[in-house]
């Protein structure tokens, strides 16, 4: 195989990846909802920022199909395993329902795109949950889900292993002084959970969960 038959895949896919960048910018046309770069902290981090382009918020409906599939509460217990037959084998009993997480995961994968996180310009992961709300401080609380695990394409980012961390999307909880610079949390490092009183999808215990974000306008 000579060079130029070897370079043609990667121009595909540089071209896949201008296309759907394009695409993508045509939605930001008349004013983004919120534009933002993220810088990754910590050792193996992808070196170049995320730009954080988000076209709008999460209806009251949207966030209400994720909540639901996140809290539902748990299907009735199996019915007990039939007696063995003839041949000595128990007969088979329905199977689990699916995990809070699971469940979850189907409805992110199910929900509308309202932005986008770019990485090098031709990795980008969808967001498909959006939430906001002003801080006593003046600032704003921002909650991002992702269709993908962030840093996907960045293997060796240091990150410690936390139980119920192994979900395919990722949660990002941002906070924002008035200048829209802060941090930025994820749940690769942190569980997730529902913030009742905000009515919001959030991280579990954000004040002791490692920062793995420096955000900018």
């Amino acid at each position: 195989m000579n060079d130029s038959s070897r370079t043609v895949p990667v121009r595909v896919a540089l071209a896949v990846g201008l296309v759907l960048h394009l695409g993508a910018a045509s939605m930001f046309a008349e004013g983004a909802a919120l534009r933002l770069r993220a810088t990754a902290i910590g050792g193996g981090a992808p070196s170049a920022p995320w730009t954080i382009e988000l076209s709008r918020w999460s209806t009251e409906a949207e966030r209400a199909t994720l909540l639901a599939a996140f809290s539902a509460p748990a299907s009735a217990p199996p019915a007990a395993v039939a007696p063995a037959g003839r041949g000595g084998r128990a007969g088979r009993g329905p199977a689990p329902p699916p995990s809070p997480l699971a469940r979850l995961t189907t409805a992110v994968k199910a929900a509308p795109t309202l932005g986008f996180i770019w990485g090098d310009g031709v990795t980008g992961y969808s967001i498909k949950y959006a939430w906001r709300a002003s801080s006593s401080a003046g600032g704003e609380r921002v909650v991002l889900v992702t269709d993908r695990r962030l840093g996907a394409h960045a293997p060796d980012w240091a990150l410690p292993s936390v139980t119920g961390t192994e979900a395919e999307f990722t949660l990002v909880e941002m906070q924002l002084d008035g200048k829209g610079a802060g941090e930025g949390k994820t749940s690769l490092t942190s569980a997730i959970a529902v913030d009742a009183a905000a009515g919001t999808l959030a991280l579990a215990g954000y004040a002791a969960a490692p920062t793995m974000l420096k955000v900018t306008r």
